[in-house]
């Protein structure tokens, strides 16, 4: 779509690993498609942020229980780190996998990734600058195995030796890559098919456009539904403290405990700043505006806590049928 064009706002569903156990995390995709989301993204963690938060299922085995699931719904990672904990040659492998079990509806969402989940080999946490040089070798790896051929790559971060996939799907998967500040948000412009991010800032989308990025622009907004304000800023302060948090303190604190003494300091009030609470579908609507307003075309939704079934009866009724009538800004 060119320069100066509205795009018609898609909804997605966040399937939160860090909160659901994989058979959970199936049935809510299941579940999400009937209720009319368009596509789903998953999260890829070995720990979840929190100990309250107690799961973090192996991405992959989840996507192939979705795959077999569902018709139609669309689902991505959000996002995969394809540098420390993964080489990218294995993520290429998965990926690819799939992109062939879901009949084309993969997309393949990459990071530069959090200390958290990439440390547990014992390697070094690297600057954000030397992830990002990672990130993108990786993503150069992923997409020459992807070609079909015979790889052999000697590069300053990875090597593959004489490697060749042969379960390819007819195409392959976009790359859409997640950025958080304006570094980030070039590389993505650079070497991603879309964007992906958590914040509604324009300022971003721009530097992807500059960059030369274009492709679906994905953002994700986390809520927490429930029958009162009060229960649902309970609920949000017990189970995603983690929102509250500031700066990189999200990227460089490697254990759940380390969350869990940071969470001390948040309040309900600062959670209802970041998080859409409560049962007034103006306040959710309001968040997924936002980001339509700063030029994001998909938006997708992590509904805090155990009650997905209540929040599905409520989106499904009070929030989508309006959510579709919004369009994201013109792009840069």
């Amino acid at each position: 779509m060119g320069s100066g064009d509205a795009d018609a706002i898609e909804l997605g569903y966040t399937l939160a690993c860090e909160e659901h156990g994989p058979r959970e995390l199936v049935g809510f995709a299941r579940r999400a498609e009937e209720a009319g989301f368009a596509f789903a993204m998953i999260s890829d963690h070995f720990h979840p942020w929190t100990e309250r938060q107690g799961h973090s299922p192996h991405v992959w085995s989840v996507i192939g229980g979705v795959a077999v699931a569902t018709e139609r719904l669309r689902v991505g990672t959000a996002v995969t780190c394809p540098t420390v904990r993964q080489h990218p040659a294995i993520v290429a492998q998965a990926a690819a996998t799939c992109q062939a079990m879901l009949d084309g509806r993969f997309t393949l969402g990459v990071g530069t990734g959090e200390a958290l989940n990439e440390h547990i080999l014992g390697g070094s946490w690297p600057s954000a600058a030397v992830r990002r040089e990672m990130l993108e070798e990786a993503v150069a790896v992923i997409r020459e195995l992807w070609g079909g051929g015979l790889v052999e790559h000697r590069g300053r971060h990875y090597t593959v030796e004489n490697a060749r996939l042969y379960t390819l799907p007819d195409e392959p998967p976009p790359i859409v890559v997640a950025a958080a500040g304006p570094e980030a948000a070039t590389l993505a412009g650079r070497i991603g098919d879309g964007f992906c991010g958590t914040a509604p800032d324009g300022d971003l989308l721009a530097r992807f456009a500059e960059a030369g990025g274009s492709g679906p622009r994905y953002g994700q907004i986390t809520i927490c539904w429930a029958e009162s304000d009060a229960e649902a800023r309970r609920t949000a302060l017990e189970w995603w403290p983690n929102a509250g948090l500031p700066g990189e303190l999200g990227q460089v604190l490697p254990q759940p405990a380390h969350f869990e003494q940071a969470a001390q300091l948040v309040t309900e009030e600062q959670i209802a700043r970041s998080i859409a609470c409560g049962p007034d579908s103006e306040v959710h609507l309001d968040f997924i505006r936002r980001f339509a307003d700063a030029g994001y075309d998909h938006v997708f939704v992590h509904q805090v806590g155990p009650d997905q079934e209540g929040f599905m009866r409520f989106y499904e009724r009070e929030v989508l049928p309006h959510a579709r009538a919004l369009t994201a800004s013109a792009r840069p």
